[in-house]
């Protein structure tokens, strides 16, 4: 049974919410502030947890922060984001916080629940392994360091293991399977996020932006995860 942790400030949403997840098998802890979603995580049952449900606007510590310290605290624990205005900035803050997804509310329990699974599918290790299973890169192989383990699902840089979140581990075992290849915003999003809807590119986007920033030496000059102006990614030969 997937274990969800649902912050939400507003009790009748939070209610709710809790009710539609506990009816399609979730095991459900909620919270209403960040400060009480933290303290969750960082006590004995914390390590539990397989997602949570990050409402933006709550008091106290907001969404954006909140996002921050879940994120600091874990590479790996997926997070949807609720926004209620579903306003470009608010959505593209959250997801450059370290979000793997969003949801405007109000949100459907269809549509949720589909979001939430799609979710744990990339976080399940069978499903993030990408075509064969040998090592990119090693001694010798890549001036830059970097060593993908398609095997071991690892990566290091210099010798240095580079924690990424499910979905960030994703996009980079999809685009380095095929070096040089360019994938449109569309593509990845059916094949990493099982995404087929519009709307949804700057989520690309600001996963592309989050893995340079831990890949690349100069991320405004990226040698690995590259943009091909006009299509979309393409990942460098290492």
């Amino acid at each position: 049974m997937p274990h969800v942790l649902l912050i939400e400030d507003d009790a009748s949403v939070r209610d709710g919410m809790e009710l539609v997840l506990r009816r399609h098998g979730y095991d459900v802890d909620t919270a209403a502030t960040g400060e009480e979603a933290l303290a969750l995580l960082a006590g004995p049952g914390g390590d539990k947890v397989e997602l949570a449900v990050l409402d933006l606007m709550l008091p106290g510590l907001d969404g954006f922060e909140v996002c921050r310290r879940i994120r600091a605290r874990s590479a790996t624990l997926p997070v949807i984001m609720l926004t209620a205005r579903g306003d470009d900035w608010d959505i593209v803050t959250g997801l450059e916080a370290g979000a793997d997804d969003y949801v405007v509310k109000p949100v459907t329990a269809p549509v949720l629940e589909a979001r939430i699974r799609a979710a744990l599918r990339r976080a399940e290790p069978s499903l993030r392994q990408g075509p064969g299973a040998a090592a990119d890169g090693g001694p010798g192989g890549d001036p830059g360091g970097l060593v993908i383990d398609r095997a071991g699902l690892t990566v290091t840089k210099n010798g240095t293991p580079v924690p990424l979140p499910p979905t960030e581990l994703r996009l980079l075992l999809e685009l380095s399977a095929s070096p040089c290849r360019v994938f449109s915003r569309e593509q990845l999003l059916e094949s990493v996020w099982d995404h087929t809807f519009l709307g949804d590119s700057r989520i690309v986007d600001a996963a592309v932006g989050r893995l340079r920033a831990k890949l690349e030496d100069v991320p405004a000059k990226p040698r690995y995860v590259q943009t091909v102006r006009g299509f979309g990614y393409r990942f460098g030969p290492l």
